[in-house]
């Protein structure tokens, strides 16, 4: 569908390498050690958190125009990338309009 996945995540390059390489990742990982994407993006808990440093759990969907289309709340792991598919294609119809998902 023409479209990337990226992923990221506060562990250091090596480590999501190794991670992606584990498990077979067929797309990138990126790292945010400082946690610059996470602040920008929501994903970061605030210091103190219990669960610091892991980020919540989000995906955007994209628009070919670099816009965020939808923002998920990533609760059912499995059930996702069906909800991110149809959302793309619903996208890719509409054309650019991101009002449309």
């Amino acid at each position: 569908m023409n479209a990337d996945i990226i992923g990221v995540s506060y562990d250091t390059p090596e480590d999501n390498r190794a991670f992606a390489d584990r498990f077979g990742f067929p797309y990138r990982l990126l790292s945010d050690p400082e946690r610059v994407a996470g602040q920008a993006y929501g994903t970061a808990r605030p210091e103190g958190h219990e669960r610091y440093a892991v980020p919540r759990r989000f995906s955007y969907l994209v628009d070919p125009e670099g816009r965020v289309a939808r923002s998920y709340v990533v609760r059912d792991v499995a059930a996702h990338p069906g909800e991110v598919l149809q959302d793309l294609r619903r996208l890719l119809e509409d054309g650019s309009d991101s009002t449309s998902c």
